[in-house]
């Protein structure tokens, strides 16, 4: 909302009130992080850590996929202006998906370096927005949720890890 607000303020020319409006948006960024560690959203553990940053990699790629899907329909109804800007949305997503994947390579232990999940685990995938959870899923409580989309438990189906 606030950096919402503060794009239309820059339209207005009100730099001091961009910065205002941005400076709040940036806090509230920081509330809904720390609101998700406390819930446990978010393990504080190597493992589960990289685990995660693995995931988020595997649905950035899924995001551009589905924003571009999302901007062909957009294309068919006769709406290119608009089409143009969300391929510019699928741009920025791919790139999310190679900062991650670059992250990774470098920072990663050896099981999390390469595109696919670690051989041998298994690979559930949200099916509402492609994250890829390594692992026994089973292990997480009822009220486990997608970390990226917070899609339920039973959103994630096994499926199978992609480079």
């Amino acid at each position: 909302m606030y950096y919402v607000l503060s794009d239309i303020a820059e339209r207005f020319g009100l730099k001091d009130v961009v910065e205002q409006l941005t400076g709040l948006g940036n806090q509230e960024m920081r509330h809904a992080g720390d609101y998700a560690t406390l819930n446990g959203k978010y393990p504080g553990d190597t493992e589960s850590f990289w685990k995660v940053i693995h995931g988020i990699g595997k649905a950035e790629f899924k995001g551009e996929e589905r924003v571009n899907e999302f901007a062909a329909m957009l294309e068919e109804a006769g709406l290119a202006d608009a089409a143009s800007a969300v391929r510019k949305f699928a741009l920025q997503e791919r790139h999310h998906g190679e900062v991650i994947r670059a992250i990774l390579a470098e920072h990663a232990p050896e099981r999390f370096r390469g595109g696919a999940a670690p051989e041998g685990e298994p690979v559930y995938v949200c099916s509402c927005c492609g994250f890829e959870y390594v692992g026994d899923i089973g292990a997480e409580p009822a009220n486990y949720t997608c970390p990226v989309c917070a899609a339920a438990k039973s959103a994630f189906k096994p499926g199978k890890s992609t480079d």
